[in-house]
């Protein structure tokens, strides 16, 4: 089994910035595409950004230009360098890695990390 290890959530003003990252348990995860997806109260979960382990990444409309992920296989981590914050980025942020290895389906979650943009 895989454990995904959020860190850096906390509280900022509107206008800053934070980094989370995201440490997978087993080397398989530097074979997956791994992403962050956030979680409001009273809304679904919504994808953020995601990142295959070849490097190409994609990015919600609502963070572009905003928001880099970013990761390093050799640590089996993914990061978010989160910019220019606005209290609407207030969500707990998870992280995931999925994929299929050797015909083995991979889909595995951490546990969240709140962020709380301060207006």
């Amino acid at each position: 089994q895989v454990q995904l290890v959020e860190t850096g959530g906390g509280l900022v003003q509107a206008g800053g910035s934070l980094r989370l990252s995201c440490a997978g348990s087993r080397r398989i995860v530097s074979l997956l595409s791994m992403g962050w997806y956030r979680q409001s109260p009273g809304k679904q979960r919504e994808l953020v950004a995601t990142i295959t382990s070849g490097g190409s990444t994609n990015y919600a409309d609502s963070v572009k230009g905003r928001f880099a992920i970013s990761r390093d296989n050799a640590k089996n981590t993914v990061y978010l360098q989160m910019s220019s914050l606005k209290p609407e980025d207030t969500a707990v942020y998870y992280c995931n890695a999925n994929g299929v290895v050797l015909l083995d389906r991979h889909d595995y979650w951490g546990q969240g990390t709140q962020v709380t943009v301060a207006s």
